[in-house]
């Protein structure tokens, strides 16, 4: 019974997914990819990640963008919020390695709290069923380097421990904002955790 109404509290959280991305209940694409933490690459895998507790997938369009620096920051503020949980934090863009080494180590952004994954190739964004666009010619970022990739739409993905899609929040809902994706994942991992307890 316990199981059942955490279910029913987990789902009442859940805000209306992106109409293409992938939909509460559905297994989670596992992916592999090269990720940095604290300026240093490292191997990724959601398969490994997820034997410790859930995982908070986000995907955003870019490094050093406005939103995503916000959004990048908020989570690093929350970090041990994340981890009381047991959930891991990933980040992924289609940004270079290079690009996410500076990203993930600046104090103002991941502050080397949490790692951030490259999908230059944008094959995992199309895994979840993710829309990309490219950037505009000429278009750069905070710091005034050229950005030179496509971006995947801003969207976040909490996945439980089985590997099934627990919440799904997006950046096509207008009213949902960087720091809403990181707040509301916070409430369901923290309901994920609560219920495991109980």
């Amino acid at each position: 019974m316990n199981r059942l109404l955490a279910s029913v509290l987990l789902l009442s959280l859940v805000t209306s997914p992106a109409l293409a991305a992938l939909k509460v209940g559905q297994s989670a694409p596992d992916f592999f990819a090269r990720a940095s933490l604290a300026g240093k690459a490292f191997d990724f895998s959601l398969k490994a990640a997820l034997k410790k507790g859930p995982v908070v997938v986000y995907f955003y369009p870019s490094a050093f963008t406005g939103g995503c620096n916000i959004e990048a920051h908020t989570f690093a503020v929350n970090k041990e919020k994340f981890d009381a949980a047991g959930a891991t934090i990933i980040g992924v863009s289609q940004d270079s390695i290079a690009r996410l080494d500076a990203f993930s180590a600046d104090p103002q952004y991941c502050a080397s709290k949490f790692p951030v994954a490259s999908d230059a190739s944008g094959a995992i964004a199309k895994s979840y069923d993710l829309s990309s666009h490219d950037a505009t010619p000429g278009v750069k970022d905070s710091r005034g380097v050229a950005i030179d990739h496509a971006f995947t739409e801003r969207t976040t993905f909490v996945i439980g421990q089985d590997g099934k899609i627990v919440a799904v929040f997006s950046s096509a809902d207008d009213k949902i904002s960087p720091i809403d994706h990181v707040s509301r994942s916070l409430t369901i991992v923290q309901k994920i955790a609560a219920a495991k307890a109980g």
